[in-house]
């Protein structure tokens, strides 16, 4: 062998046992690794039908929640519908005539009992949302239409004399197709709400077009006004603004709520724009023609 040239290199059991010990300590590692997996995937299965359970439970809630208000509500409204129509008869003096504190107490029972009504019907008309069995029955109308009865609505309601209710004239509007009891049923609480939280001033409606498919309905009012971290919270379930005319003047919270479910079937969607101490401004803008209805036949 010439001096240039190396030895070839030797296969020693040494080396056999080193090679086998590595190969030993990887498949015992990959086997570990198989087994964490195993694990965790079995853990991330428990935790899908963990979830899928709840999820179950949580629809089986709502279901029984939304029958319950639906049941309750109907329940309701018998005695209710009672109370105030022998509240009706004593104010007309039917059995007689009334002193002046008789009157106040009747009026009273009057205003609470209709208040309490409006708050079942808000509970039924959420609960059927809720539940799916809300349909639409959209027809062409004319704003001046709603307008006219919503103004005639509210004419005995309106007792404050420091507060005036206008209605805007619609201008250059044209005639809708929508659901025009629901959009009536919105600007219905828009109003009662600004007609509880002003006490001297104006609320204003109007109806404008918005771009050339949608109209922006507005009632804005001079009122105690909302700051604007509540913004957001006004229009949720159960949500009223923490504020000691709140505290004095009781409610749900649910009439804010209903608009923005109400528009939302209506294919539209709900705004507010407010500053404490400057008033409100609540706003639906609504398509032309309510989506997912069939293409209107023109009147």
């Amino acid at each position: 062998m010439s001096p240039h040239q190396t030895s070839p290199a030797v296969d020693t059991p040494s080396a056999h046992g080193e090679a086998a010990a590595l190969l030993a300590a990887a498949r015992e590692e990959i086997d570990a690794l198989r087994s964490e997996l195993e694990e965790t995937n079995r853990g991330v299965v428990a935790l899908y039908a963990e979830l899928d359970a709840q999820a179950e439970e949580l629809k089986r809630a709502n279901e029984l929640k939304s029958r319950f208000l639906a049941y309750m509500s109907h329940e309701f409204r018998t005695p209710v519908n009672a109370i105030r129509s022998i509240a009706r008869l004593l104010s007309d003096r039917v059995d007689g005539p009334l002193t002046d504190e008789q009157s106040k107490q009747v009026d009273f029972i009057q205003s609470t009992a209709t208040e309490f009504a409006e708050m079942v019907d808000d509970l039924l008309d959420l609960a059927k949302i809720e539940a799916g069995r809300v349909e639409i029955s959209p027809a062409w109308f004319e704003m001046v239409d709603i307008f006219a009865a919503l103004r005639g609505m509210f004419k005995s309601v309106l007792t404050n004399p420091e507060v005036n209710l206008v209605f805007e004239e619609p201008v250059g509007l044209p005639r809708l197709y929508t659901d025009d009891r629901k959009l009536s049923q919105i600007l219905r609480n828009f109003i009662a709400n600004a007609l509880k939280f002003t006490s001297r001033g104006e609320i204003r409606v109007s109806a404008r077009r918005q771009d050339d498919h949608t109209v922006r309905f507005s009632v804005l009012d001079t009122g105690i006004g909302i700051e604007q971290k509540y913004h957001a919270a006004v229009f949720d379930d159960y949500s009223q603004v923490d504020s000691p005319v709140q505290k004095r003047l009781r409610g749900t919270g649910l009439g804010l709520s209903l608009c923005k479910q109400l528009a939302g079937i209506l294919g539209g969607h709900v705004e507010l724009e407010s500053e404490l101490g400057k008033g409100s401004s609540f706003s639906v803008i609504l398509p032309l023609h309510v989506a997912g209805a069939p293409a209107p036949e023109v009147p």
